[in-house]
């Protein structure tokens, strides 16, 4: 049950979060007719369970981390550390991806004629160079002046043109100067792509690798705004989640039976000996013994009976949760199979062979959500199981397994489908539920339990997640959850 480190409902206690506040005005979304190329780069926006995708320019993604005014677009980002902003394509064969693929080539086209010609041209050349200064003002923002007024004199409009008309433009010079600033600007993970602008050697090549790379850089910073933006949003979301609640509930008054029985089901069954003796101690502290029934019920999200009406406070999450339920079952089984096949020294005595394993299992089990999803997908494991144990006992000049071994094997490989058949996944599904437990309970970092090492990664992944939807339910609803508890306790 969660120690008295369980948070708040102060929204600066959910994980990566900090409070703070700002207005929270409309704002208008950009639709794909009313936006060009010409218009500045534009990102998709994922869609939520209730809200489609947007397509957005990098003002309207800054005015929309300010004024978020769309409680399930706020709900997203706050719970969800991979929702991000994406490079925005035409849909495939439509008429204004063909415009734009005929126009570019068309462009790049008269570039090479112009430079090739005799004495050059540089009129395409000029224009390229000026939208590419554009691009640095989307990619440095305004709070980097000294960069920008640095880029501005090196690419000057007016002493290009005259160097031009000179016939002494340096082309090749200006490319190594912008994809020099690129370097310096750029996320570390654009780092390789634009090193090896450096080796293309064709003029229009290199000025085609260096805007597909900015049209990146500007993908990149527009994700940076809405990371930094994170934690505002996540304390206006908070806010702006419980001030329409309250307006929900002035209109419905038919209470929410699914969350009530969900935590009455998670309420302690006391004795009358522990009920007496609690009363003449009088040593429990109240909130606490509501904060643990809450984060209990919590708990249950993770093995959800469908049987059971999915609480109302939990609507926007649901999907959510479903998934996070498919990765538990899935690193859960993951752990499983590494678990019984490591009982053999052939597999236990190579820390290089299990780990391989378990990236192996890991692969073949990565597309299961359900049990039955499961029990299929179990069969290719042990398949792989048996190559992997055939190939190493052959190695080590061992003999090949009998055939009762062999078969006992298999057989607690496949039971692993049903929990209650299982030994090994049931003692492993304890330990996740206790690591998760624990990952809710407490503000360290928590080691993977016995048998989950070689799937660390994904299982504090998961705790992260799971953590993160907690803590922010927590913060939005605790004063209902505590009403209803009261209320149940009375009654």
């Amino acid at each position: 049950m969660p120690s008295d480190s369980v948070p708040s409902s102060d929204p600066k206690d959910i994980p990566g979060s900090s409070s703070g506040s700002s207005s929270m005005d409309s704002h208008r979304f950009r639709t794909e007719s009313e936006s060009s190329d010409k218009s500045g780069p534009r990102f998709v926006l994922p869609g939520t369970p209730s809200s489609p995708a947007r397509i957005l320019s990098l003002d309207e993604v800054q005015d929309m981390v300010k004024n978020i005014k769309n409680m399930a677009l706020a709900h997203e980002i706050a719970v969800n550390t991979d929702f991000k902003l994406e490079k925005y394509e035409p849909p495939e064969n439509s008429i204004e991806k063909i415009i734009k693929e005929t126009m570019h080539k068309a462009f790049w086209d008269i570039l090479r004629t112009q430079l090739e010609s005799e004495p050059p041209v540089y009129d395409h050349a000029l224009v390229l160079l000026a939208d590419i200064k554009e691009a640095f003002q989307s990619i440095f923002l305004e709070n980097n002046k000294k960069a920008l007024d640095k880029i501005n004199e090196m690419l000057d409009t007016d002493l290009i043109k005259q160097q031009a008309e000179q016939g002494v433009l340096d082309f090749k010079s200006y490319s190594n100067y912008i994809i020099h600033i690129m370097s310096l600007a750029c996320a570390p993970i654009r780092d390789e792509q634009v090193a090896k602008l450096r080796e293309i050697e064709d003029i229009v090549d290199s000025f085609k690798g260096i805007l597909e790379t900015l049209e990146l850089m500007k993908l990149d910073m527009a994700n940076c705004i809405l990371n930094a933006a994170r934690n505002e949003v996540i304390a206006n979301s908070v806010k702006y989640e419980q001030q329409k609640f309250k307006e929900y509930l002035e209109f419905y008054k038919d209470g929410f039976p699914a969350t009530e029985k969900w935590l009455k089901r998670n309420i302690p069954e006391i004795s009358e000996t522990e009920q007496s003796t609690s009363t003449q101690t009088n040593d429990i502290n109240p909130d606490k013994k509501i904060k643990d029934v809450i984060f209990n019920a919590y708990m249950e999200l993770l093995s959800w009976d469908k049987e059971n009406d999915f609480p109302e406070f939990f609507s926007m999450d649901r999907e959510r949760l479903v998934a996070l339920q498919g990765r538990a079952l899935r690193v859960c089984a993951c752990a499983s199979s590494l678990a019984i096949v490591s009982g053999l020294p052939a597999i236990s005595q190579s820390a290089e062979i299990k780990k391989s394993l378990a990236k192996e299992i890991e692969i073949l089990l990565q597309n299961v959500n359900t049990e039955k999803e499961l029990e299929d997908a179990l069969q290719n494991v042990w398949l792989q199981i048996k190559s992997v144990l055939t190939k190493r006992l052959h190695e080590l000049y061992q003999k090949s397994l009998d055939d009762e071994t062999e078969s006992s094997l298999k057989a607690h490989i496949m039971k692993i489908a049903t929990l209650d058949e299982s030994p090994v996944r049931k003692l492993m599904w304890k330990r996740l539920y206790t690591y998760i437990q624990l990952i809710l309970r407490s503000n360290v970092a928590i080691p993977p339990p016995p048998g989950f090492q070689e799937f660390s990664d994904e299982l504090e992944a998961l705790g992260q997640a799971f953590r993160r939807v907690t803590y922010y339910n927590y913060a939005v609803y605790n004063e209902y959850y505590n009403e209803i508890l009261n209320k149940l306790s009375s009654n």
